[in-house]
């Protein structure tokens, strides 16, 4: 039986090479590292769009800048109005985030616990919060999830929580923003040799007795593949629950990571 929803017609119009033509993206930590390469990526085919983040992008960036503290609710929202003088965002990355310092349960720092909860869900919550009324059907939202969205970690609980957390955060956005033809998932990149994994790394070598090369080799040795997910591979993996190709797909979780099986 054919499907004659507008809804997803809309939303399936273009698979092209440009498939994002006429959307408009609004990317949370989308100044460097990971959140940079999505832009990139989502600009390349065809998207407009615009960056909130705490410092402007190192490099030069293809859509527009606004500062914000996406734990601030109030702050989101008045950054989100002055960015959206073109119209509505059709679609949402929230990209910004943290990984605190290892520590175990028995040592865990209560402040950097609610520091970390509040960057890696509150401030998906608020961004979602600040776009979603807003929102036409066939628009898409995308946390940046983790492999710690469904696994522990003895050294990051802090960190594996929060982002449990964003899974639930997602699941529940896609249960409540359906109706209205609006989907959402989370990507779950494992290890991404950026600057901050590499600088996280380096701060650990006391512990683990790995400088930089051992680690990042033992890592790509646990995948399928034999290497790391870089952030274009994240961001392709964006692209993609971003596009019409994922058009029936909301409240998952997409691993990135090379088969960390």
């Amino acid at each position: 039986m054919v499907n004659d929803d507008p809804k997803i017609s809309d939303a399936r119009a273009s698979t092209g090479p440009r498939m994002l033509d006429g959307r408009r993206f609004l990317v949370t930590g989308g100044a460097r590292g990971i959140g940079a390469a999505i832009v990139e990526t989502l600009a390349a085919h065809g998207a407009e769009g615009a960056i909130i983040d705490l410092a402007a992008p190192a490099s030069p960036s293809p859509w527009p800048f606004a500062h914000a503290d996406v734990t601030d609710g109030d702050a989101m929202d008045a950054a989100v109005r002055a960015l959206s003088t073109d119209g509505p965002f059709d679609g949402l990355v929230a990209a910004a985030g943290i990984v605190p310092a290892w520590h175990s349960p028995a040592d865990i720092d209560l402040d950097d616990f609610t520091r970390t909860m509040s960057v890696n869900v509150r401030g998906v919550v608020a961004a979602i919060k600040s776009v979603a009324a807003d929102m036409p059907p066939g628009s898409t939202i995308v946390a940046i999830g983790s492999l710690n969205s469904w696994k522990g970690d003895p050294n990051l609980l802090s960190y594996v929580a929060s982002k449990h957390a964003v899974l639930g955060v997602v699941r529940s956005t896609a249960l409540a923003l359906g109706p209205r033809g609006i989907r959402a998932n989370a990507v779950a990149p494992g290890p991404v040799a950026t600057d901050a994994l590499l600088s996280r790394i380096d701060s650990r070598v006391t512990v683990t007795g790995l400088e930089r090369d051992a680690a990042l080799e033992r890592s790509a040795a646990a995948t399928a593949l034999g290497r790391l997910a870089t952030a274009q591979d994240v961001a392709d993996a964006v692209l993609f629950l971003s596009s019409p190709l994922s058009a029936a797909i909301s409240g998952h979780l997409l691993p990135v990571d090379g088969g960390m099986l």
